[in-house]
């Protein structure tokens, strides 16, 4: 009785954690899509202001989505090698943010420097 009930969790939480990462890798692609879009948009009109940057933390808001729904995945993980994968995922969209969240910073220190 118990093992059924534990077996029935276990799908509902796959279920669910499956629909989630869905959810989540779309909010990542619709921000990175939607951010690409506006500034390709300021760009053709010459509103070049700021354009790197608003880019830029577009891309780090769409990663944050998509590190989410990686680890999010971890939870239904089965086995050594997929977890080794999705690790490795995750330290390399790790690495991208930490390098885009740099440059946004640096973007940043540039404007004020210019604006002054």
């Amino acid at each position: 009785m118990i093992e059924v009930f534990l077996e029935k969790l276990d799908e509902i939480i796959i279920y669910v954690v499956s629909i989630s990462t869905t959810l989540l890798e779309f909010a990542g692609i619709a921000v990175l899509v939607s951010s690409a879009a506006v500034c390709f948009y300021r760009w053709l009109k010459r509103d070049r202001e700021g354009i790197r940057l608003d880019l830029a933390q577009g891309i780090a808001l769409a990663l944050e989505f998509k590190m989410g729904g990686e680890v999010l995945r971890t939870v239904v993980v089965r086995d050594w090698r997929e977890l080794g994968i999705l690790g490795a995922i995750i330290v390399l969209r790790g690495i991208l943010a930490f390098l885009i969240h740099w440059e946004i910073k640096n973007e940043k220190q540039d404007m004020e420097k210019n604006s002054i």
